[in-house]
């Protein structure tokens, strides 16, 4: 077990095939107390029932820095401490660069970056109170290979960010012992990449992936729990790839 009592929060967590809810579940099954945090509070509780007992779903757009807040205080409050951040919760829009909008990138940016940033500094003062804490965020192969197959610049732009923001943070947390490092998936199978993958499409991307086969979100899961558990006590600032080979350097 290994996440026995330990108070995990992930936010984007509710959608049934995504990488948040299978982190969820694993964290569930490492013994972790989990807070799953999601637009539609009743898709947020569904979610946290089908895990059992002891755990939490809450409405928080992370866009909005007093949910934000407030879902921090009503974990702390309920749960007692939080222990781990799971910064999950995005969204890509399949935009070439002249068809990007300021409402586009504004969208794109405000989840994916600012929800990162806005919600590490709900955690960041009880995690500093405890002088312990582990945060996750989700970035993306498309913010190193500069693209990816579904997202637009202004998604790569948005991750990209988010490797930054997580090194920086690493490096003024590390005193506290809290530990800040960064996933970047590659081409994952979830309900958001489901419908647009055909089958010449999966046999196409394939041949570029030395494993020779597309992920699934609990290969993700995987590596939060890694970066959650104890097993990373050591590790901070770092990027974990989990793309199958898809991009190596």
């Amino acid at each position: 077990m290994l996440l026995s009592d330990k108070i995990c929060i992930v936010t984007g967590a509710a959608s049934p095939r995504g990488i948040g809810r299978a982190t969820a579940r694993l964290f569930a099954q490492h013994g972790g107390r989990v807070a799953i945090l999601d637009l539609d509070e009743s898709q947020a509780k569904a979610a946290a029932a089908d895990l059992g007992e002891g755990h939490l779903g809450l409405a928080c757009d992370v866009t909005d820095k007093q949910a934000c807040l407030n879902a921090a205080g009503r974990v702390t409050d309920e749960l007692g401490r939080i222990d781990v951040l799971v910064n999950n919760a995005g969204i890509t829009q399949p935009l070439k660069i002249m068809d990007i909008k300021p409402e586009n990138y504004d969208a794109v940016l405000d989840v994916n970056l600012r929800g990162t940033l806005f919600m590490s500094q709900a955690v960041i003062p009880q995690m500093r109170r405890q002088r312990s804490g582990s945060i996750a965020c989700m970035s993306s192969v498309s913010a190193q290979r500069g693209g990816g197959i579904f997202g637009g610049p202004h998604y790569s732009a948005a991750k990209g960010g988010v490797l930054g923001l997580a090194k920086a943070m690493a490096r003024e947390l590390g005193p506290d012992n809290i530990r800040v490092n960064s996933i970047t998936p590659g081409l994952i199978q979830t309900d958001i990449t489901g419908g647009k993958l055909t089958d010449d499409l999966k046999a196409e991307i394939t041949k570029g992936i030395p494993l020779n086969r597309l992920g699934v979100a609990d290969d993700v899961a995987n590596a939060c729990l890694f970066l959650a558990s104890d097993l990373s006590s050591y590790i901070t600032g770092a990027v974990i790839d989990v793309n199958g080979g898809m991009l190596i350097h």
